[in-house]
């Protein structure tokens, strides 16, 4: 193909790309202004293309100077889209004066430059901007753990390299082989273009979708009314957290029952025992820590895996909860309501630590618990979560 129609190409993908991106803005309102901004980057490159066809046609060096700060612009934009995933931007006044610089550049350079700033030098910002792109997604607290984010970081930073290599490389091949090797370098950065244009714009589209999927998911996985772990999610998580530790590691689990809810709702009425339920579980989950996997297993029954935590660790865990959900629970400046809760413990090794044999073992001791007269904590025998499985 000859540049012409490969620019074309490039104009028509980019066009594409940011009516596909738009579109897609109408199914994530929650990142519609990321989307907005990349949809956006995508149409300012497609006017970039146009420019760069008739940069000729333009007095001096307005022509190619004019679709370098266009270009830019593009980059920039889908920088501050990245950045907005975890709520950063860049500042407008700095992105007005790095454009600025870039004309400013061109306009001192002249035409007797104009091929060196077009060919070679105005490729280096774009390769800067690029690896922050790379190095923003690379730090990304909300990319984190989307399996897409490596695809992305990969296409930002081998565009990083080959625009590295046309300000560095190029000049060197240029000088050895002649100024007719330039010719073949446009044609392949035209050929790259086409491929980064879609590549950005599916992994970017990628990254949006998988953390949809992962935020619904966690949706199903979450009680609406403590924000803990539902049954779904406890027996989904919890053994995957038990996998990760060493053979030898001694896990516990907490099986806890509010006493008398039933009596609490009947007196104070379900708004109150509503408050009491979220109260519980915003202490639970100070205390237990952010290894534990706590979970409400249904009405006033919850779960607390304590991976990595013996039964004497898990006693002085469960003892802080049951005594500041007590004392907060009862203080006039609170709930005003006398609440406590049972607590059974059961303890494996971690090559025993089967979870429904530990949460057997726990509802066994719970019972106890509540059969001999509730507001207390008592410890599974010894070996008996072993025996439950």
């Amino acid at each position: 193909m000859d540049l012409a129609t490969l620019w074309y190409l490039t104009t028509g993908t980019l066009l594409v790309a940011a009516a596909m991106t738009l579109w897609e803005r109408k199914a994530h309102a929650q990142r519609s202004r990321e989307l907005g901004l990349w949809a956006a980057a995508y149409a300012v490159f497609a006017a970039g293309g146009i420019l760069a066809m008739s940069r000729n046609a333009l007095p001096g060096v307005s022509g190619p100077a004019l679709t370098n700060i266009v270009m830019m612009f593009g980059y920039l934009l889908v920088l501050q889209g990245i950045l907005a995933l975890d709520g950063r931007k860049l500042h407008p006044v700095f992105i007005a004066s790095l454009l600025a610089a870039i004309g400013a550049a061109w306009l001192a350079a002249g035409t007797g430059a104009a091929a060196l700033l077009w060919n070679h030098v105005s490729a280096f910002p774009i390769a800067v901007v690029c690896a922050v792109n790379a190095l923003a997604l690379l730090r990304s607290r909300t990319a984190r753990r989307l399996r897409s984010r490596p695809i992305v970081i990969a296409v930002f930073a081998g565009h990083s390299l080959f625009y590295l290599g046309r300000t560095f490389v190029v000049p060197v091949l240029a000088a050895i082989h002649g100024d007719n090797i330039l010719a073949t370098v446009a044609a392949i950065t035209m050929y790259e273009a086409v491929l980064f244009a879609v590549a950005m714009s599916m992994s970017l589209l990628a990254l949006v979708r998988e953390e949809d999927r992962a935020r619904l998911l966690a949706t199903t996985r979450t009680d609406f009314l403590t924000g803990l772990n539902n049954r779904q999610g406890f027996f989904e998580l919890a053994p995957r957290s038990l996998s990760r530790h060493d053979t030898g590691a001694a896990h516990s689990l907490l099986a806890i029952d509010l006493d008398h809810f039933k009596a609490i709702n009947d007196r104070y009425g379900h708004e109150a025992g509503d408050r009491v339920l979220r109260l519980f579980a915003n202490i639970a989950k100070d205390i237990a820590g952010p290894e534990a996997i706590s979970a409400r297993l249904g009405g006033e029954e919850f779960a607390i895996l304590l991976p990595n935590r013996n039964g004497e660790e898990a006693r002085a865990i469960a003892q802080g909860i049951a005594q500041r959900f007590a004392e907060k629970a009862a203080q006039s400046d609170g709930l005003g309501i006398p609440a406590t809760v049972s607590i059974g413990l059961a303890e494996a090794r971690a090559q025993q630590a089967d979870l429904v044999a530990l949460l057997a073992a726990a509802d066994h001791a719970l019972y106890r618990a509540k059969t001999q007269g509730r507001n207390r904590i008592e410890s599974a025998k010894p070996g008996q979560a072993a025996k439950a499985a």
